[in-house]
């Protein structure tokens, strides 16, 4: 009995080690600077518009080193008015289960001298509210730090992209065109069935 109790308290132990290195975003530096250049309130569309992205490290922070770093992703993340109501965009501390970040925009090695890359934002891009955030990675693959476009509460610096609705204006025409067609036709055949019934 004394060693399956022993035996559980170990497991559990494992189990909490495990858990317990789980990166969480409040435990991450802020040592990166990034910026991007879309405006705040610009609108920009899908599949044709493109965001220039630039990262380095804040050297004005005499903590910041990037000795560790080694690969950078840059991903596009929903601004709050974008992910209320919205349960598979929240954001969680736990970045296991965090979604604010779900579009990939680069990832590759990290380096000072290629710290920069345009984007031509994709096809299937929803539309909403966004700003750019940057994780730094250690060689173990682990998020070690990040930087963002946009300030802590996500109120700055915020853009729109508007999704491509998969229609043309050459469709719209034809749809306008055939509905209008419809309608003066129901309104012929009943004009000559009426017609039809007065000469009976």
């Amino acid at each position: 009995m004394a060693v399956e109790n022993s035996l559980v308290v170990i497991i559990c132990c494992v189990l909490a080690a495990t858990c317990s290195n789980a990166a969480t975003f409040s435990s991450l530096p802020r040592t990166l600077t990034v910026s991007a250049s879309p405006k705040h309130g610009q609108v920009l569309k899908a599949g044709d518009d493109k965001i220039s992205v630039t990262w380095s490290l804040n050297t004005s922070l005499s903590t910041g080193t990037d000795s560790s770093y080694h690969t950078v992703k840059v991903k596009l993340c929903y601004a709050p008015i974008s992910q209320q109501d919205r349960a598979w965009r929240k954001t969680a501390d736990d970045l296991s289960k965090d979604k604010t970040c779900q579009h990939k925009i680069v990832a590759k090695p990290y380096n000072t001298l290629d710290s920069a890359f345009t984007w031509t934002i994709q096809r299937d891009v929803p539309g909403a509210t966004y700003f750019i955030r940057a994780y730094a990675y250690n060689s173990t693959r682990d998020e070690v730090a990040y930087g963002q476009t946009t300030d802590q509460k996500k109120t700055t610096n915020l853009f729109y992209i508007q999704a491509i609705s998969g229609r043309h204006m050459s469709l719209d025409i034809a749809s306008i065109c055939f509905s209008a067609f419809a309608v003066i036709a129901l309104f012929g055949f009943f004009f000559f069935e009426k017609r039809k019934v007065v000469n009976k």
